[in-house]
């Protein structure tokens, strides 16, 4: 189905993440780094997976809604800067 593809590509990309989190401590710590610097480094790998993960999700909710959906914030922006409040204007 052409639909499931976005999906399955970003579970691919959180699976490469997850085992990201996991394989840069393990390697940190044969190379002899503190099991401290590899714990913070770990976390904060998981934190930014956690973050584009949901980043992900949200962009395929957008995606799936359809063009038309958004916010509709880029009329009010243009008209804000529309050039009526210049000065000498």
């Amino acid at each position: 189905m052409p639909g499931q593809q976005p999906q399955d590509s970003t579970t691919d990309v959180v699976r490469w993440a997850v085992f990201s989190c996991v394989l840069v401590p393990v390697v940190l710590l044969w190379y002899g780094t503190s099991l401290a610097g590899a714990t913070g480094t770990a976390l904060g790998l998981a934190a930014v997976t956690a973050v584009c993960r949901i980043l992900l999700r949200r962009s395929e909710r957008g995606a799936a809604a359809g063009p038309g959906t958004g916010s509709g914030g880029g009329s009010t922006r243009r008209g804000r800067h529309s050039g009526g409040n210049t000065p000498g204007g």
